[in-house]
């Protein structure tokens, strides 16, 4: 799998919680769906959201996870 950059990786995410949104409808993730809107100025509508965004890349980057952890997780999890 190719590498995305932290904006694609946002796009995907925003992407993948639209798609439940429109599953579930839950208002929780229509106002965080709200917030992630990125608008004209090339920002996200709430300003601190693509700064947590780049908290949690660098944050899971640090961890390095490897689809073997998360195959190991997912398999502990059942």
């Amino acid at each position: 799998m190719e590498q995305l950059t932290e904006r694609q990786a946002f796009e995907a995410m925003v992407l993948f919680l639209e798609q439940v949104y429109e599953r579930t409808e839950s208002d929780d993730i229509g106002g965080l769906l709200s917030d992630l809107m990125i608008a004209a100025n090339n920002q996200t509508a709430d300003p601190a959201a693509w700064q947590d965004w780049l908290n949690c890349i660098h944050q899971v980057a640090s961890t390095q996870l490897t689809s073997v952890n998360i195959s190991t997780q997912n398999n502990e999890s059942r």
